[in-house]
């Protein structure tokens, strides 16, 4: 166990920092402006990436990194939403990402507003959507931006800490003992599964955020 570990770990710390950090952030770009994060999610690259983190100034470089990603990300897909999102929705792309898909996104901003932009952060696929749909909606881009940056910034400091924090635990424990590698994956398996009790508890009100009726109150979120 641990010797596969120290290879996974290793490959990774051993990756130019600078190199490793950018292509991170370039990563998380993509997701939700070229909707990678529907084939990648960005939470998996974060966290690979974290495990090769060294120091504060490796730590806070690549959370800034990735909020500045994330941010350039949703922007463009705003952009998209607000200037083609009509054209592509009834397009081969609207075909591609899923009309249901799509009108979940759209009716989920509609009835929430911003609420809805910050909590898509932390979900798989209405993050990569929820831009777009924005940027078809009525909101100002500077609402979107109210909401999505604390969004975005706690995210990357949750995924950062957990990648690394799990990676040098794991560091500080293998010559000490040898069941360092399952300490690893508990460490992994703990938080995740309270990520996926939090995300399961927001996937459900986006669920019933979203559903094609007119009898789900709105709520303000000026």
């Amino acid at each position: 166990m641990n010797g596969a570990l120290d290879t996974f770990l290793d490959y990774v710390l051993h990756m130019d920092p600078v190199l490793r950090t950018l292509l991170t952030g370039l990563a998380v770009m993509l997701e939700t402006s070229a909707f990678l994060g529907l084939i990648v999610p960005g939470d998996t690259t974060v966290l690979v990436s974290a495990t090769g983190v060294e120091g504060v100034l490796e730590y806070l470089s690549l959370v800034v990194v990735i909020v500045l990603g994330a941010l350039m990300g949703e922007s463009l897909g705003f952009a998209i939403g607000r200037f083609f999102g009509p054209k592509l929705r009834d397009g081969k792309l609207g075909d591609r990402l899923g009309r249901d898909r799509l009108g979940k996104a759209d009716r989920f901003v509609d009835r929430r507003g911003g609420i809805a932009v910050f909590i898509s952060r932390f979900l798989p696929v209405l993050h990569s959507i929820v831009p777009l749909t924005a940027g078809m909606s009525k909101m100002t881009y500077r609402r979107f931006m109210a909401w999505t940056t604390p969004a975005c910034t706690l995210w990357a400091f949750t995924y950062v800490s957990l990648g690394s924090g799990a990676a040098g635990t794991y560091r500080a424990l293998k010559d000490q003992i040898d069941s360092a590698g399952w300490v690893f994956i508990v460490f992994f398996a703990v938080f995740g599964l309270i990520f996926w009790v939090i995300k399961y508890f927001l996937g459900k009100f986006a669920d019933d955020s979203s559903q094609p009726t007119e009898s789900i109150p709105e709520v303000e979120t000026k």
